[in-house]
């Protein structure tokens, strides 16, 4: 990490830009100046980044009084939820300004992800917390595994909202409400947005920024937060090479062996994606460009084909076999099972009995 950051010139200001602003409000210029205040809520074991790229995306954006002076945009605090110091996933240690119990006034709360934001203790306080503010609190946002806090509040029900691909299926498990697309990078629904990804933090950001003062002060906010790779770190990239070679087909033949051992197990494509250290959506691309067909067709026909070996091999009912080979209902199986082979699964069963009667009997 430490090597990382000193390669790497995280969020380089290339160049400063103002953008000047004409006072509208004539009762009280000053309210149209004043910092719109971003609560940033942390905890142990907590993703650094996103916390880090959004204090530094916010604090970016100023404007030009006319007369040279910049004048801030934003005011950020970070807030601890059990205490004002914790640590990063990376063992990183961060002093908060405030913790949950003092935090000030907020116009806008982001919740950050990380490994600790699962834990009951740090989501459940982060979601009372947020109930007891809404209704001061203008919207709210959270990066990857920090939607967990938000949906136990209940205001995502309905709603739209993204999460990293590992974390997807336990959420929706949680709160089967939510509308999850873990494929989209940043989701806005009403007062609430969700983001993830590497860049999540800055999505959000300027997404908001965008909300606030428009397009132009988003872009050049965008233009001045850059990443600078050293030639040390280019050499260090991956040529741009075709499928086969970023992902070889022993990579897949790997797998696909570990399916045919394991075709009762849950075979969906984020578990398939897992095992192949890949994305769920790039997985298959890749998969379908390697082996003809998409990973869910592709394990169906094994499964059903391994069902139709078994009920001709072995003295088996039609219900253990398509249980024994993934299925979870009879209805599902049957028809599977007709549309591949034109045949119903107890026609198997027939013929098996009709060749041992006529073997008992002699005949060949």
């Amino acid at each position: 990490m430490a090597r990382f950051v000193g390669s790497m010139s995280w969020f380089y200001f290339e160049r400063r830009r103002t953008i000047s602003i004409e006072m509208t409000n004539d009762r009280d210029p000053l309210l149209a100046i004043r910092p719109k205040t971003i609560g940033l809520i942390g905890f142990d074991q907590v993703t650094g980044l996103h916390l880090v790229a959004p204090t530094d995306t916010f604090a970016t954006v100023a404007l030009d009084d006319g007369y040279g002076n910049r004048i801030p945009c934003y005011e950020v605090h970070t807030i601890g939820v059990l205490s004002d110091r914790f640590r990063t996933e990376t063992g990183f240690r961060f002093e908060a300004e405030h913790t949950l119990s003092n935090a000030p006034e907020l116009d806008t709360i982001v919740i950050a992800g990380g490994r600790g934001v699962l834990r009951p203790e740090i989501a459940d306080k982060i979601c009372v917390w947020i109930l007891r503010r809404i209704n001061e609190t203008r919207r709210i946002g959270a990066i990857g595994t920090g939607v967990r806090p938000l949906a136990a509040t209940g205001l995502l029900n309905g709603r739209e909202v993204t999460t990293h691909w590992r974390f997807a299926r336990d959420l929706g498990q949680q709160f089967p409400r939510l509308k999850i697309d873990h494929r989209k990078s940043f989701v806005r629904d009403g007062p609430y947005y969700t983001t993830t990804g590497l860049t999540g933090g800055v999505n959000l950001s300027l997404a908001m920024i965008k909300e606030d003062y428009g397009p132009h002060l988003a872009k050049a906010t965008e233009e001045e937060l850059t990443l600078r790779l050293t030639k040390e770190d280019e050499q260090e990239l991956p040529p741009d090479t075709a499928h086969s070679d970023n992902y070889p087909i022993d990579r897949f033949s790997e797998l696909v062996a570990w399916v045919m051992r394991n075709l009762d197990a849950d075979l969906s494509v984020e578990v398939l994606a897992r095992r192949a250290c890949m994305c769920p959506s790039h997985f298959s691309k890749v998969f379908k460009s390697i082996l003809g067909q998409p990973p869910r067709n592709f394990v169906q026909n094994l499964r059903l084909n391994e069902a139709r070996r078994r009920l001709l091999k072995r003295q088996k009912t039609v219900r253990t076999v398509f249980e024994s080979v993934g299925f979870t209902s009879s209805p599902v199986f049957q028809e599977a099972f007709e549309r591949k082979f034109g045949t119903r699964p107890s026609s198997c069963l027939q013929n098996q009995k009709s060749l041992k009667l006529a073997t008992s009997n002699g005949s060949h």
